[in-house]
């Protein structure tokens, strides 16, 4: 591939969280509550995605929109202060920046009110596509929340040029009902690598078991599927045939907000890197898994050399399982 100004082009979903913990009602009337840890983040599919490939050394540029407000300038202020390039993170007249209020409870788990913002308004115009495709790998983080780039086939378009260019295409998803699933289908056959959550898989194919949610997915043109299971790892399976089951990291959960996201930066990563798929995959758990262990997307990760240090002393939760002419084996 030729030489490009950046490692990491992360386009869609960035939004300013507030957060808390523990929560475990939110107090009634005009009462209040006190919590342990109080914090705020840039999140989001792409937010904590770009943040996590920047602690690892990555070049790497934003694209996506924040309001005219003090959570839009705090966004920009955060990303730049970790070298991540936000000339292409627009200013979007009209429309507040994205924004969480996230209430974590005591077990991790993290129900949030947001406020969509611009991540549904902005747009990447033909004049900035030659920049936004200088990089070698693409990230869409966020369909379900690109109103303006998803409703317009801008998305599409800027997944297939990236193709076309031979710039490897990521694509991760936000919630996804089955209503979305026309969105994503556009996309896949530009899609190198789709990293739904189990949960948003089931929910765009009304399917249940691992391998056939990745054959549904891969069918309709996806590369390679990568399952993020939460407490049970991840599941990979691709085109040529090459399938696992690669179980999670045993961390002291903190906060599960954005931890699929950092899985992403850390994929992401070992892509750029040149690591194996399931070096790669591990490397996104390694970091899904010490973003579990702060408060606030991307908290626990330091950087690269640390993330390898707790892959090498950190037992898992299970064995690394290879799949096989359709079945499942234990790595020996």
């Amino acid at each position: 591939m030729s030489m490009t100004s950046f490692d990491l082009s992360c386009v869609g979903f960035y939004t300013f969280d507030a957060l808390c913990r523990p929560v475990t009602e939110i107090p009634p009337g005009g009462q209040t509550a006190f919590v342990e840890d109080y914090t705020l983040a840039v999140s989001g599919a792409a937010g904590s995605a770009s943040i996590v490939a920047a602690k690892y050394g990555l070049r790497v540029q934003a694209v996506g929109g924040v309001g005219y407000d003090d959570m839009g300038d705090w966004v920009r202020l955060k990303l730049s202060s970790y070298g991540i390039d936000v000339r292409l993170m627009q200013r979007c007249e009209g429309f507040s920046t994205s924004s969480s209020i996230v209430t974590t409870r005591p077990d991790g788990t993290r129900p949030a009110l947001h406020k969509r913002g611009a991540t549904d308004a902005f747009y990447v115009s033909d004049s900035d596509i030659d920049g936004v495709l200088d990089t070698k790998i693409l990230h869409i983080g966020g369909v379900g929340l690109m109103n303006r780039m998803d409703d317009s086939g801008r998305t599409a378009e800027l997944m297939s040029e990236a193709r076309r260019r031979g710039v490897i295409t990521t694509l991760d998803v936000f919630a996804s009902t089955p209503d979305d699933l026309p969105k994503v289908e556009a996309l896949l056959p530009y899609t190198d690598y789709f990293l739904p959550s189990e949960e948003e898989a089931k929910a765009l194919s009304g399917l249940r078991e691992n391998r056939d949610l990745a054959d549904f997915l891969l069918s309709r043109g996806a590369g390679c599927v990568i399952l993020t299971l939460g407490g049970e790892g991840a599941y990979y399976h691709d085109q040529s045939g090459l399938e696992f089951h690669s179980p999670a990291f045993q961390v002291e959960v903190k906060c599960t907000c954005g931890c699929g996201d950092c899985f992403n930066g850390g994929f992401a990563t070992g892509l750029v890197k040149g690591l194996s798929p399931y070096d790669a995959v591990e490397l996104g758990q390694a970091s899904s898994a010490l973003n579990a262990t702060g408060l606030g997307s991307q908290a626990g990760v330091i950087d690269y050399e640390d993330t390898l240090r707790f892959i090498g002393s950190t037992p898992r939760r299970g064995e690394v399982i290879f799949g096989q002419a359709g079945v499942m084996e234990t790595m020996r």
